[in-house]
């Protein structure tokens, strides 16, 4: 059986232009913001295939020249969408983890697994763009400092109850959080199962991250119908 490539970009991998330069006035940075915005709306609306450097600028309202001075080619327009959708999802995480200091377990879990969902669901059309043609680049965007702050932030909300979880190891711990969070949030944007609702998912994934972090609370109702019984 034939297989059809998921993206045009999986049959040749390309190299991920760095941008020219970084804006450091708020004049340039409205002049990327506005290249950006652009570039999101024809790729959720019209696909990779249909964006263009010329019409990017166009829809921008910039010249191609001011386009060219920080994006090379429209793959780095792609790199740089996929970079700024990773902030916006890190800023979410980082201030639900801030805010559920001193919280209980199941709060800090419900928290992250709301913010994953609502950074996910900023464009999940650009989302499934971004994740169809970004996986094919032969280089990750690096991840900064934001990423390791809702790193630090999971692990010290985890160790505020360390006496009530399982794993032993926060380390592992807060990574199979993050990574099994990240997994199945992925998964319900990308390809959103038609029969459940957005709801029914979240309450399901906290479910699970619990199950991991607490199994015990998980099997205590069971037992409890067994002596019952």
């Amino acid at each position: 059986m034939t297989r059809v490539p998921y993206s045009h970009s999986e049959t040749a991998m390309r190299r991920i232009e760095k941008p020219r330069k970084l804006p450091r006035q708020q004049r340039a940075q409205m002049t990327v913001d506005a290249i950006l915005d652009a570039a999101a709306r024809i790729l959720s609306g019209d696909g990779y295939p249909a964006m263009s450097t010329n019409r990017v600028a166009e829809l921008a309202g910039v010249s191609v020249g001011s386009l060219y001075q920080y994006f090379p080619n429209k793959d780095a327009l792609v790199a740089a969408l996929h970079e700024r959708h990773g902030r916006q999802i890190h800023e979410l995480l980082d201030v639900a983890l801030r805010e559920t200091e001193g919280s209980s377990l199941r709060a800090v879990v419900t928290a992250l697994v709301r913010a994953a969902l609502q950074g996910h669901l900023i464009d999940p059309q650009l989302h499934r763009v971004l994740e169809a043609e970004f996986p094919f680049f032969d280089a990750p965007v690096a991840e900064g400092n934001d990423h390791l702050d809702v790193h630090a932030r999971l692990r010290a909300r985890l160790a505020e109850h360390r006496a009530e979880i399982a794993p032993r190891d926060l380390d592992l711990a807060n990574y199979i959080v993050r990574t099994t969070v990240q997994t199945m949030v992925h998964a319900a944007v990308i390809d959103p199962p038609a029969a459940f609702t957005t709801a029914q998912l979240e309450t399901s994934i906290i479910d699970l991250v619990m199950g991991y972090l607490q199994p015990a609370t998980l099997r205590t109702p069971m037992r409890a119908r067994r002596a019952s019984a």
